[in-house]
């Protein structure tokens, strides 16, 4: 599919999340328990509507019916990504993180050790 909508479709959402569990309805429609395992909502107030992605666990089977806006990254996007996510980290929080660490090394490189498996952490959506 080649055309482009030329206005963004916007669809009503809702999502209560808790550590462990997230309920997410779209246009009224509960998804399925356990169905997503992730999610991430941007917003650019200013530029355009917000933009949520669904990280969703694949049952045995796949059955979609409905219209979707869908794109696909490549391996040629995963470098920007990590560009991307490395520049948007604050350089004083990710400092202030690694040094807070409990598995420094002690290691002529430590901090530079620390600072990086923070940021893989941070990565991995963990604290």
């Amino acid at each position: 599919m080649t055309d482009q909508p030329s206005e963004p479709t916007a669809h009503g959402v809702r999502i209560v999340g808790q550590p462990g569990d997230a309920t997410i309805s779209i246009d009224g429609d509960t998804l399925p328990r356990g169905r997503v395992i992730g999610y991430t909502l941007e917003h650019d107030v200013a530029k355009s509507l917000p933009l949520l992605i669904l990280h969703v666990r694949e049952p045995a089977e796949v059955a979609w019916n409905g219209f979707a806006r869908v794109a696909v990254a490549t391996t040629a996007d995963l470098g920007q990504a990590v560009a991307d996510f490395v520049l948007g980290i604050d350089p004083a929080a990710v400092q202030r993180a690694a040094l807070e660490r409990t598995d420094l090394t002690g290691s002529k490189h430590e901090i530079t050790e620390a600072i990086l498996k923070q940021i893989a952490d941070w990565a991995q959506g963990r604290n």
